[in-house]
C-alpha cells in the first residue's frame, strides 16, 4: 500500500471532488471514472461499481498497462474502463492523470455528436484546437479503446465521448479535473450561444494554428 499510498489518495480525493460537484452525473451513482499514472506501465484508477461516497484509499485499484491487477482487494475490480485509461498513457506521454466523466453541458454536446470549435485562446492552449467527438462504442469495449486511440494524436487534452461523455487528460490530476471544468465551461457558453440562433465567432485562424504549434510542442517534450 505504502508504494502507490499518495497516487491512491490522489486518484480518490479527485473523485470525491468530481462526485460533489455532479461531474459524474449523479450523486449516488457510480458513472465515470479517475486515474493516475504510477509508473510507466502502471496507473492507480477508481473500481468497478462503487459509490464515490463509500471509497476509501485502500479500494483504489493499481493496474498494468497490460490489464495485470497489481494491487488492489479481491472484491473489487478495476473500472471496466482500464482499457481506454492505458490506451491515453500509452499513446501519450505527456499524461499522467485521465477524469472521464458524465458531466451536463459536456454530454449534452455527446448526444448531439457535435464537437466544439477553439471560442477562448486561454481554453484553447489548454484543451486543444477544439473539443472532438470520439464515435460511439460500447462503455468498457476494445472497441471504445480504439476509437479513443484514433483520436490522440491531435494532442489535445479534451474529448467528447458520443452518446457517453467527456475525457479531460492532464500532466497532473489537478490539470485534468481544470481541463474537465474548462470543457463544461465553453460547453456551457457554446450551448447557449447556439440557442440564440445567431452566428458564433470563433478564434481566427492564426490563434488555432499558434494553438496547435504550443500544443504539439509540450507533447513533444513530455
Amino acid at each position: 500500500m505504502a508504494k502507490y499510498e499518495k497516487f491512491k489518495k490522489n486518484v480518490l480525493e479527485a473523485s470525491l471532488w468530481l462526485s460533489e460537484k455532479g461531474y459524474f452525473g449523479s450523486h449516488r451513482g457510480t458513472g465515470g471514472n479517475v486515474s493516475v499514472r504510477v509508473t510507466e506501465s502502471a496507473m492507480a484508477i477508481t473500481p468497478s461499481s462503487v459509490k464515490y461516497q463509500d471509497l476509501k484509499a485502500s479500494d483504489i485499484c493499481v493496474v498494468g498497462f497490460d490489464h495485470e491487477v497489481i494491487e488492489g482487494k479481491m472484491s473489487l475490480k478495476p473500472s471496466v474502463e482500464s482499457g481506454l485509461h492505458a490506451i491515453i498513457y500509452q499513446k501519450r506521454p505527456d499524461t499522467n492523470a485521465v477524469v472521464h466523466t458524465h458531466q451536463l453541458y459536456g454530454s449534452v454536446f455527446a448526444v448531439m455528436n457535435m464537437s466544439i470549435p477553439p471560442l477562448f485562446d486561454d481554453v484553447a492552449f489548454s484543451l486543444g484546437t477544439s473539443i472532438d467527438v470520439i464515435p460511439y462504442a460500447l462503455s468498457g469495449s476494445s472497441e471504445l479503446a480504439h476509437n479513443v486511440a484514433g483520436k490522440l494524436s491531435n494532442n489535445a487534452n479534451a474529448y467528447i465521448l458520443q452518446n457517453h461523455g467527456i475525457l479531460a487528460l492532464g500532466k497532473t490530476i489537478e490539470k485534468a479535473i481544470l481541463h474537465a471544468e474548462l470543457l463544461e465551461k465553453v460547453a456551457h457558453i457554446y450551448y447557449l450561444a447556439l440557442s440564440t440562433g445567431k452566428p458564433v465567432s470563433t478564434l481566427p485562424e492564426s490563434i488555432v494554428e499558434l494553438v496547435k504549434v504550443v500544443r504539439n510542442h509540450e507533447v513533444k517534450e513530455s
